[in-house]
């Protein structure tokens, strides 16, 4: 599933491509997760002011309105000057004098849905309930703490819910408690300010490093250009079930944690 550092990437391969284009047209192919909102014909004539990101969402800035796109568990943006015809996959074109954005989407996930702001009731339904981005300035450590403090589940659950700190998906959570020495079973409101300090420092250090490795490739995953990811290939824990800890040594082990795997070293990490 493209976590925070995949839809970062994705925006930054297509976005400056894309700004100051002129809708010509769009096409729906069969349902995504969410329905448009609105007939495809009516976004013709908009100008496509610039390309932001929301947590796992991209938001396609229009001269009336805005578009919300979500990769689901499977999707992939391509962008390109000129696209084959649409594939058994593909489920949303929106050509544009600039370039024709596709959406391609095996599992159907993922969505594109028009708001009339962010302010939009449909727009809040999706980004309401948001944490902090991770990546941002408004990332403040005390708010972290307090927010953790509420929350009695295990630090991993907490993380990857999305509701304190958005978009510290699967990978980058077992990632970002190896890095601060956190056991991911640890429960939230057990933590120190000074480990949440580090788990703070640990999450900004690994976002930011997968979004310059062009993130994680794990099956499909590419950016707007067709380009993989290489941050799995310098992972720490991650799907590294079994093999010795690039750090002390000890065997990495693995459990089921919300029906999600996670990964960590038994020496490294402290309850």
């Amino acid at each position: 599933m493209p976590e925070l550092p995949e839809v970062e990437v994705t925006r930054l391969s297509f976005a400056p491509g894309i700004r100051g284009a002129t809708i010509r047209s769009a096409s729906l192919g069969k349902p995504l997760r969410w329905p448009l909102g609105i007939a495809p014909q009516q976004l013709v004539g908009q100008q496509v002011l610039g390309v932001r990101r929301r947590g796992k969402y991209l938001l396609i800035d229009l001269s009336e309105g805005l578009l919300l796109l979500h990769l689901g568990m499977s999707g992939s943006v391509i962008f390109a000057s000129a696209q084959a015809e649409p594939g058994k996959h593909d489920h949303f074109d929106l050509h544009t004098s600039q370039g024709t954005l596709r959406l391609n989407d095996p599992r159907r996930f993922g969505a594109v849905v028009f708001a009339s702001s962010q302010d939009d009731p449909e727009a809040n339904k999706l980004l309401g309930r948001l944490g902090v981005e991770p990546l941002g300035e408004d990332f403040d450590g005390a708010a972290f703490y307090e927010g953790l403090q509420q929350r009695k589940t295990a630090i991993k659950q907490v993380l990857l819910a999305g509701e304190v700190v958005v978009g510290v998906g699967n990978i980058y959570a077992s990632e970002a408690l190896f890095i601060a020495g956190i056991r991911p079973t640890t429960r939230a409101n057990r933590l120190s300010r000074p480990r949440v300090r580090k788990l703070q420092d640990a999450i900004c250090t690994v976002l930011a490093r997968a979004v310059e490795k062009g993130g994680s490739t794990l099956r499909d995953f590419s950016n707007a250009q067709g380009e993989s990811g290489h941050f799995q290939l310098e992972a720490m824990v991650y799907a590294r079930q079994g093999e010795p800890c690039r750090q002390c040594g000890t065997a990495i082990k693995s459990i089921k944690q919300g029906q999600r795997s996670t990964f960590f070293c038994p020496q490294c990490q402290k309850p």
